[in-house]
């Protein structure tokens, strides 16, 4: 894969001028390429999970005032010329060498490493002439590493030898004097001996061989790399129930839902994006996310309460007859009495009816009991009927919170925290500096386009939310939320939408909701004039009438499709 990647950035990038250099996020750069008359964008990322390096089609936020490493880079390799990209043996390491001119105008060259290694990922910018590293992505200290230390000042020195054929010279003898046929495991025997050759790739090899023998492993070896070698790749990835798949060449020994690819970099797009976003979000919303579910389950304790209260209130009319039935009966009573047997004159046979009494309390005093517990309970109904209103409304502003963080970018997330803030529910920290009033930011929405070239726009939070519907949608356009989930609002920019347009807005309001793994599900869309917000709502909230209502499907793949880029 990495030497796809390579084959398809060196005929893009070749002699191109690095123009911008950015970090939006801590182990991951974006690196804008003037070459062939256009712009391109490269991500090196040295992300523990996500690591990878390919063209990418995919905006990224970047932060207002951009790391270290990114401002010497800049200083070192903006402006410079791509001479080469090249791959470290079969290893998943990249060598990007670049020409640039230092500050008294003498041609310097410097060289990128991009190690993609999992956990063990780094970037590193060095001088190829004496292989010191000039800075790194990631630092190495002695303590967290005995083979090799990675900073400023230390001379580079390559990950450890595997001791592996070069897949690319391989012929079918390799193959039968370096695999033990009578030892099994044959696809972890194959990545055992030939580098570059993942365990997916050799389980294909296994499969196509089909009864895996002598004679037939090796032709199936040579046959499965072939168009690998000669750089004629087919990009595809393949969904099953359980696992996203990805490969330059067609996998068929996994069985599943199939999706090609222009390019190698399209499918590592596709496969990466939506998975390193989650990772992030995951990562900067771990208190966040806790915090809304500890809150959730506080009201659904709460509202456990509420509605037991509800249940004794509901006594009231027998506390009322108890207390009349004591009074029209106080001559049985005798002071000292536990309970008293009366007869039921409600009830229409005329049944005897037992009602308890307090002992030390006189007929009188136990019949003004019962009445005063009636008038309690009877006050309380109002009130614990209004809390419970408020505390379902609670339950299901909460719930919309947490689904908008299922599928929140880092930026959305900011956005989550804010409304928090605003609402009370976590205390701004204090800053020692005198307060600020912040400049009011427009939220960015996302914006797609469905298959007939009709605009539509989503809020993934309740700040977007609000934004699109209540101040920038016009009136006469059409507003969608899934039926009674939480969900986010999308808008078309059209008065009178074709009845595709309707449905591909349908599925991607169906996809940002709670039921997004869901079938057949029902998302209202109606104008904006009939959508409302009431007064002292929740951010996000609104009512609605004159909808119509559709059932869709939610498909991440039509979704990703439909997305502006």
């Amino acid at each position: 894969m990495t030497r796809a990647v390579i084959h398809e950035c060196a005929e893009q990038l070749a002699n191109g001028r690095i123009s911008k250099i950015y970090q939006p996020y801590k182990t991951e750069l974006i690196f804008t390429i003037r070459a062939n008359g256009q712009n391109h964008s490269l991500l090196l990322s040295a992300n523990a999970n996500f690591a990878r390096a390919h063209l990418t089609a995919e905006k990224y936020d970047n932060p207002s005032v951009p790391p270290m490493f990114c401002m010497l880079l800049r200083k070192h390799l903006e402006g410079g010329i791509i001479r080469s990209i090249k791959q470290d043996q079969l290893d998943r390491i990249i060598h990007l060498d670049i020409t640039n001119k230092d500050e008294l105008g003498d041609e310097k060259e410097r060289r990128l490493i991009i190690e993609i290694m999992g956990r063990h990922s780094n970037i590193m910018l060095i001088d190829p002439e004496t292989q010191v590293i000039i800075d790194s992505i990631k630092h190495v200290r002695l303590d967290q590493s005995s083979y090799r230390t990675v900073g400023p000042g230390q001379v580079y020195k390559r990950p450890p030898e595997q001791l592996k054929m070069d897949l690319t010279a391989a012929t079918e003898d390799d193959v039968l004097k370096r695999i033990d046929f009578n030892a099994g495991k044959l696809a972890g025997q194959l990545v055992d001996q030939f580098a570059g050759l993942s365990p997916l790739l050799s389980n294909e090899i296994v499969f196509q061989a089909g009864m895996a023998n002598r004679e037939t492993l090796p032709k199936a070896f040579m046959s499965v790399l072939a168009p690998i070698l000669r750089h004629d790749y087919q990009p595809e990835m393949v969904i099953t129930d359980k696992k996203e798949y990805f490969s330059s060449i067609p996998l068929t020994h996994v069985e599943g839902k199939r999706l090609s690819f222009p390019s190698i970099s399209a499918l590592l797009d596709r496969y990466f994006y939506g998975k390193a976003e989650r990772d992030r979000v995951r990562q900067q919303a771990f208190d966040l996310e806790r915090f809304l579910r500890n809150e959730w389950q506080k009201n659904k304790r709460k509202l456990k309460k509420l509605r037991k209260t509800l249940t004794d209130a509901d006594q009231a009319a027998v506390y009322q007859k108890s207390g009349e039935l004591l009074t029209a009966n106080l001559y049985q009573i005798k002071k000292g009495d536990s309970s008293v047997d009366v007869i039921d004159y409600y009830a229409e046979d005329g049944q005897t009816m037992t009602i308890e009494l307090d002992p030390r309390k006189s007929p009188s005093d136990n019949a003004q009991a019962y009445f005063k517990r009636y008038n309690k309970a009877k006050k309380s109904i109002l009130a614990v009927q209004q809390q419970l209103t408020l505390t379902e409304k609670e339950m299901d502003y909460l719930d919309g919170l947490l689904q908008q963080m299922d599928s929140a970018s880092p930026r959305d997330l900011q956005e989550i925290r804010e409304e928090l803030m605003e609402e009370g529910y976590i205390k701004r920290k204090q800053s020692k500096k005198p307060h600020k009033k912040k400049k009011e930011v427009k939220p960015q929405l996302e914006r797609y386009v469905s298959t007939t070239g009709l605009e539509f726009l989503v809020g993934k939070n309740n700040t977007q939310n609000e934004y699109l519907t209540n101040r920038m949608a016009r009136q006469d356009e059409i507003w969608f939320h899934t039926k009674d989930i939480p969900g986010s609002h999308v808008v078309i920019r059209s008065t009178e939408p074709d009845e595709q347009t309707i449905k591909e807005a349908a599925t991607v309001a169906a996809f940002f909701s709670k039921a997004r793994l869901s079938s057949s599900v029902p998302v209202d869309y109606t104008r904006i004039r009939h959508v409302k917000k009431p007064n002292g709502a929740k951010p996000g909230y609104v009512t609605y009438d004159s909808q119509t209502t559709v059932f869709v499907t939610p498909d991440e793949d039509q979704v990703m499709s439909l997305r502006a880029k």
